[in-house]
């Protein structure tokens, strides 16, 4: 069986900074109660002739320079998305588009805030079989399209950005080494886009209790899947929702401060981008080295969770 790691990664965020100051002056809130709840100060926004699949190329194209491929390198593109720019054509073939690769397959992957995850593990069973080689995964976002900014308890958590990896053959002993995935649809009901306004409902109390709950067990899933011990961890990249959540995770695996990456602050929930571009993030830092344990998890709308373990390095 092929080992398959992360031979590059890039990141895409708009200009447009939002703070928890500017939503002071649009719904009842405060800087203080927003800090204190979530541990976001501010988010990007992108402008309304932006949209999700500009991001997810710009992202792309970092991830391609990082890799030290081409574009015509890439056999498989994987979009993970909740906010399309439309019902279709997917986002990934819009990045197909504009990289100018012709042929090859591209699909997008709705798993919410999972979707990176969900996609990560999906390329890796293409690239293990042989099926392809080199494969674009993506996370872009554009929530601020479906957020209702009267509503206080859901317009102070999202921001807008892009993440992207791309997955290769790597060297015997890294690369991912064990994930896992789930969902409870019965929890569905609790965090939902409306029918009718086509904005973000959330039940903010019962999200907040599976994600205390789930993101710690499947990140120690997947360290014991991978015959690792939490001693063994050396980073956690989780999803960037809330860190109270993280906290929790982090406390799960017994890693201090500076061993999770809390991205949050300046992003807030950027969804399915929220894993690739606090990877980037801690990358860009010198945080993350050769053969280090890294534990990516997220949760989402679903409910839904994924993890993986992988071991850092070419």
């Amino acid at each position: 069986m092929k080992c398959v790691g992360i031979i590059g990664v890039g990141a895409y965020v708009p200009d447009n900074i939002v703070t928890n100051f500017d939503l002071e002056k649009i719904v009842d809130t405060s800087d203080e109660w927003i800090r204190t709840r979530t541990g976001i100060e501010e988010r990007r926004v992108a402008t309304d002739d932006m949209d999700t699949s500009h991001m997810a190329i710009m992202a792309a194209k970092n991830a391609l320079l990082h890799a030290s491929l081409d574009a015509e390198d890439i056999d498989l593109i994987l979009v993970a998305t909740a906010t399309p720019d439309a019902a279709f054509p997917s986002v990934a073939c819009m990045v197909q588009a504009a990289l100018g690769i012709k042929h090859v397959p591209a699909m997008d992957i709705n798993v919410a805030c999972s979707g990176f995850i969900y996609a990560l593990v999906t390329a890796q069973q293409f690239i293990e079989t042989s099926a392809y080689k080199n494969v674009l995964v993506i996370g872009s976002e554009k929530f601020s399209k479906i957020i209702d900014w009267s509503d206080k308890n859901t317009c102070v958590l999202f921001g807008d950005g892009a993440g992207a990896v791309v997955l290769s053959e790597v060297s015997k002993g890294r690369g991912i080494l064990s994930f896992e995935l789930g969902a409870d649809g019965a929890g569905g009901k609790h965090l939902l886009v409306d029918k009718i306004t086509n904005t973000v409902k959330m039940n903010g109390r019962e999200v907040f209790k599976f994600a205390v709950r789930q993101m710690p067990e499947c990140s120690l899933n997947v360290v014991e899947k991978a015959g690792l011990q939490k001693e063994d961890v050396n980073f956690l990249v989780p999803h960037q929702a809330n860190i109270r959540i993280i906290d929790a995770a982090r406390e799960r695996l017994g890693l201090e401060t500076e061993k999770v990456s809390a991205t949050v602050k300046k992003h807030g929930n950027t969804s399915a981008a929220s894993i690739p571009l606090a990877l980037f993030t801690e990358i860009q830092k010198g945080l993350i080295h050769e053969d280090d344990v890294i534990v990516m998890v997220g949760f989402g709308a679903g409910l839904t969770w994924g993890s993986v373990c992988l071991r850092w390095g070419k």
